[in-house]
Protein backbone atom coordinates (compact mmCIF):
# COMPACT_ATOMS: atom_id res chain seq x y z
CA UNK A 1 0.00 0.00 0.00
CA UNK A 2 0.92 3.51 -0.70
CA UNK A 3 2.22 5.77 2.04
CA UNK A 4 0.98 9.21 2.34
CA UNK A 5 3.94 10.91 1.87
CA UNK A 6 4.18 9.50 -1.96
CA UNK A 7 0.45 10.20 -2.03
CA UNK A 8 1.01 14.11 -1.09
CA UNK A 9 3.57 14.11 -3.49
CA UNK A 10 1.28 12.90 -6.74
CA UNK A 11 -1.11 15.41 -5.92
CA UNK A 12 1.84 18.47 -5.71
CA UNK A 13 3.24 17.27 -8.72
CA UNK A 14 -0.26 16.70 -10.60
CA UNK A 15 -1.47 20.21 -9.02
CA UNK A 16 1.40 21.95 -10.02
CA UNK A 17 1.56 20.83 -13.74
CA UNK A 18 -1.57 22.10 -14.24
CA UNK A 19 -1.17 25.55 -12.61
CA UNK A 20 1.80 25.67 -15.29
CA UNK A 21 -0.26 24.34 -17.78
CA UNK A 22 -3.06 27.21 -17.29
CA UNK A 23 -0.47 30.24 -16.45
CA UNK A 24 0.94 28.61 -20.03
CA UNK A 25 -1.58 29.07 -22.05
CA UNK A 26 -3.01 32.63 -20.65
CA UNK A 27 0.79 33.70 -21.36
CA UNK A 28 0.84 31.98 -24.81
CA UNK A 29 -3.10 33.71 -25.27
CA UNK A 30 -1.58 37.28 -23.38
CA UNK A 31 1.72 37.65 -25.22
CA UNK A 32 1.58 34.90 -28.04
CA UNK A 33 4.24 32.11 -28.56
CA UNK A 34 7.50 34.34 -29.19
CA UNK A 35 8.55 33.05 -25.67
CA UNK A 36 12.84 32.31 -27.01
CA UNK A 37 13.06 36.24 -27.80
CA UNK A 38 11.78 37.21 -24.61
CA UNK A 39 13.72 34.57 -22.98
CA UNK A 40 17.08 36.07 -24.91
CA UNK A 41 16.09 39.71 -24.37
CA UNK A 42 15.70 38.91 -20.26
CA UNK A 43 19.00 37.16 -20.22
CA UNK A 44 20.61 40.19 -22.29
CA UNK A 45 19.11 43.14 -19.71
CA UNK A 46 21.62 41.53 -16.82
CA UNK A 47 18.55 42.60 -14.93
CA UNK A 48 16.42 40.45 -12.34
CA UNK A 49 14.16 38.46 -15.19
CA UNK A 50 16.95 37.53 -17.00
CA UNK A 51 19.03 35.94 -13.60
CA UNK A 52 15.76 34.03 -12.89
CA UNK A 53 15.66 32.58 -16.82
CA UNK A 54 19.44 32.05 -16.58
CA UNK A 55 18.92 30.29 -13.04
CA UNK A 56 15.82 28.07 -13.92
CA UNK A 57 17.46 27.19 -17.03
CA UNK A 58 20.27 25.58 -15.01
CA UNK A 59 17.58 23.75 -12.83
CA UNK A 60 16.36 22.45 -16.51
CA UNK A 61 19.97 21.41 -17.86
CA UNK A 62 20.34 19.42 -14.52
CA UNK A 63 17.10 17.84 -14.49
CA UNK A 64 17.73 16.80 -18.25
CA UNK A 65 21.13 15.33 -17.45
CA UNK A 66 19.50 13.42 -14.43
CA UNK A 67 16.53 11.99 -16.91
CA UNK A 68 19.63 10.53 -18.89
CA UNK A 69 21.61 9.61 -16.21
CA UNK A 70 18.56 7.85 -14.55
CA UNK A 71 18.20 5.96 -17.47
CA UNK A 72 21.70 5.28 -18.97
CA UNK A 73 22.20 7.71 -21.81
CA UNK A 74 19.58 5.48 -23.80
CA UNK A 75 18.43 7.31 -27.11
CA UNK A 76 14.81 7.73 -25.19
CA UNK A 77 16.47 9.49 -22.25
CA UNK A 78 18.49 11.64 -24.51
CA UNK A 79 14.95 12.48 -26.47
CA UNK A 80 13.11 12.70 -23.70
CA UNK A 81 15.45 15.22 -21.38
CA UNK A 82 15.85 17.54 -24.35
CA UNK A 83 12.10 17.86 -24.74
CA UNK A 84 11.79 18.23 -20.91
CA UNK A 85 14.60 20.86 -20.93
CA UNK A 86 12.71 22.54 -23.67
CA UNK A 87 8.80 22.07 -21.72
CA UNK A 88 10.04 22.05 -18.09
CA UNK A 89 8.10 21.33 -15.46
CA UNK A 90 4.95 20.48 -17.79
CA UNK A 91 6.79 17.41 -18.85
CA UNK A 92 9.00 16.70 -15.78
CA UNK A 93 6.37 16.77 -12.80
CA UNK A 94 4.41 13.87 -15.01
CA UNK A 95 7.54 11.89 -15.63
CA UNK A 96 7.88 11.86 -11.75
CA UNK A 97 4.63 10.61 -11.56
CA UNK A 98 4.91 7.89 -13.23
CA UNK A 99 7.72 6.89 -11.90
CA UNK A 100 6.69 6.73 -8.45
CA UNK A 101 3.75 5.07 -9.89
CA UNK A 102 6.54 2.08 -11.73
CA UNK A 103 8.68 2.17 -8.65
CA UNK A 104 5.57 1.89 -6.37
CA UNK A 105 6.74 4.74 -4.81
CA UNK A 106 10.20 3.79 -3.77
CA UNK A 107 12.06 6.82 -3.78
CA UNK A 108 15.77 4.85 -3.89
CA UNK A 109 14.34 3.53 -7.30
CA UNK A 110 12.50 6.71 -9.12
CA UNK A 111 16.18 8.86 -8.45
CA UNK A 112 17.99 5.89 -9.25
CA UNK A 113 16.56 3.89 -11.61
CA UNK A 114 18.55 0.64 -12.04
CA UNK A 115 21.82 1.63 -10.79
Amino acid sequence: MENKQNTALKILLLMQTLAVLIYTFLAVKNEGWDLFQIFINNLLALGWNGQFNLDFSSYLLLSGIWIMWRNQFTISSIVMSIVAMILGFVVFAPYLFYLLVIEKGDLKKVLLGNR
